[in-house]
């Protein structure tokens, strides 16, 4: 079972607008448009936060290291 040919894509597309009529299918799709542009950008901001918190832990763990390093050399 592979992709649709064109007789079935056709069929699918007639069913589309027999279910939600000829005004209905641009705002589906500008609903659903604006559904993946939202979720492209949180996932983006997902990321930024991620990588910042990365950062951060791996500055911490090199102060830690340094300071572990001090407090041997001071004994």
């Amino acid at each position: 079972m592979g992709m649709p040919g064109g007789i079935e894509w056709i069929i699918i597309a007639l069913v589309v607008l027999l279910l939600f009529g000829g005004k209905k299918i641009p705002e589906l799709a500008k609903g659903l448009g604006s559904g993946i542009k939202n979720f492209k950008k949180a996932v983006k901001e997902d990321d930024e936060v991620a990588s910042t918190d990365k950062k951060d832990e791996i500055e911490k763990k090199a102060e830690t290291k340094t300071e572990d390093a001090n407090e041997t050399k001071t004994v």
